[in-house]
This record gives structure tokens, C-alpha cells and sequence, in this order.
């Protein structure tokens, strides 16, 4: 799993609470990331209409959904997440072992079954619901100004 749908989640969750436009050089501040690293994410959220974006000057991304009806799950199919996956498969299927042959696309079937689970998982999670763990116990403002260190 690339750290793609980490980066995506804080920004909308981000997003959803400053209830503004912020540019990606600001989004990339909070995150502690690149700006171009933002763009690209980003981009992906966009084409899923998890955002909308604004040109110009006074432009960047707004998150202008209801954040509870935004799941984690829909972030993970907006970014292209897997969650359990592999770059390197053991075995041959041209080999003629049993175990050699087939031992890939049994892991395959295996890594597909824990995505799913993953993803059915973080379907009951919104981005409201992450918003709410980080303030738990602390007052949370919706349209408090941005601190100087954002």
C-alpha cells in the first residue's frame, strides 16, 4: 500500500473542517508532504467528486460534501488503494510442481479477499467520524482561522 490514501484522508478530513479553499502548497504544510505529491492526489479526488477545485489567485480545493457521508472507502476507490498486496510472486505457472504452479494465484485469491475486507471495513468509517476522533474531548470550531504554523 502506497501512502496515498493516508495523504488523501488527512486532506479531506483537513478540508471539511477549515470549510475553505486551500491551495495545495497549504494542504502539503499540514500534511507534512510536497505540493506536487498534493496535486496529484488530489486530482484523483476531484475525478471521484470527493472535491471541487477553484483556478486563480484565490483558488485550491474545497471539500463541499456532507463529511459523514464521505466513507473511507470511497477515498481508497478514488485513490486506486490496495491494502494487501505484492510486487514480487513466487512460484512458475509454466513449472511443473503443483505448489510452483498455482501458489500465485492462490496469494492472489488471498490478498484480493483482504482488500475486500479492508475496504468492507472502512465503509462504515467517514471522514466526519476521523474529524471527530482527532477532537474528541477538545471543542472543535469549524471556522477557526488557521494558526500561524499551518
Amino acid at each position: 500500500m502506497t501512502s496515498e490514501f493516508g495523504v488523501a484522508v488527512h486532506a479531506l478530513v483537513f478540508l471539511s473542517h477549515r470549510q475553505t479553499t486551500h491551495s495545495s502548497e497549504e494542504l502539503a504544510q499540514n500534511i507534512c508532504t510536497n505540493p506536487a505529491r498534493v496535486r496529484k492526489i488530489m486530482s484523483k479526488l476531484k475525478k471521484a467528486g470527493l472535491i471541487e477545485t477553484k483556478e486563480g489567485a484565490e483558488g485550491g480545493y474545497s471539500f463541499v460534501l456532507a463529511p459523514e457521508k464521505v466513507s473511507l472507502c470511497e477515498v481508497a476507490k478514488a485513490v486506486g488503494v490496495r491494502f494487501v498486496g505484492v510486487s514480487w510472486r513466487s512460484g512458475d505457472i509454466h513449472k511443473k510442481c503443483m505448489i510452483a504452479s498455482g501458489m500465485a494465484d492462490i496469494m492472489d485469491g488471498i490478498y484480493n479477499d483482504l482488500n475486500r475486507i479492508c475496504l468492507e471495513r472502512i465503509d462504515n468509517i467517514s471522514i466526519l467520524d476521523i474529524r471527530r476522533q482527532i477532537f474528541a474531548g477538545k471543542e472543535e470550531k469549524e471556522n477557526t482561522p488557521a494558526p500561524e504554523w499551518i
